[in-house]
């Protein structure tokens, strides 16, 4: 009697798809365990001299110094008392390079923000004082 229920258990059809569904589990679990996830830098702008800045250029750069997002904002009036921007980036330390771009022209010289993110880090803000001119 104990090995007809044995028989049955085995030729179940369940299991002739159990290794498929547990492939399946597991390509799914890896997927999202893999997910870089997108994060939120806000970058509060302090101090005076904003009011004539025109175009911001936020460049992000990986610890091997290579670009790994570029985004620039441009304002009609002058910015907005934030700028924020959405990537995404794994855990780790990067550098920010922010270009400040006047009404008269040229591109003042960049300030350079590090940044170190952790994995429970999804929004960052940070202030950030206007570049010097020139």
């Amino acid at each position: 009697m104990e090995g007809e229920g044995r028989r049955n258990w085995r030729q179940h059809p369940l299991m002739k798809r159990l290794p498929v569904l547990l492939l399946l589990a597991m390509g799914l679990w890896l997927w999202k365990g893999s997910e870089v996830p997108e994060r939120e830098l806000v970058w509060r702008l302090v101090g005076p001299g904003w009011g004539e800045i025109r175009a911001i250029d936020l460049q992000v750069k990986n610890a091997e110094g290579e670009l790994v997002k570029r985004e620039t904002h441009t304002f009609q009036a002058g910015p907005p008392s934030s700028v924020t921007l959405k990537t995404e980036l794994p855990a780790g330390t990067y550098e920010v390079w922010v270009f400040a771009r006047g009404e008269s022209g040229p591109s003042r010289p960049p300030r350079v923000e590090r940044l170190t993110l952790g994995e429970e880090d999804v929004r960052v803000e940070r202030g950030l004082p206007v570049p010097a001119s020139r």
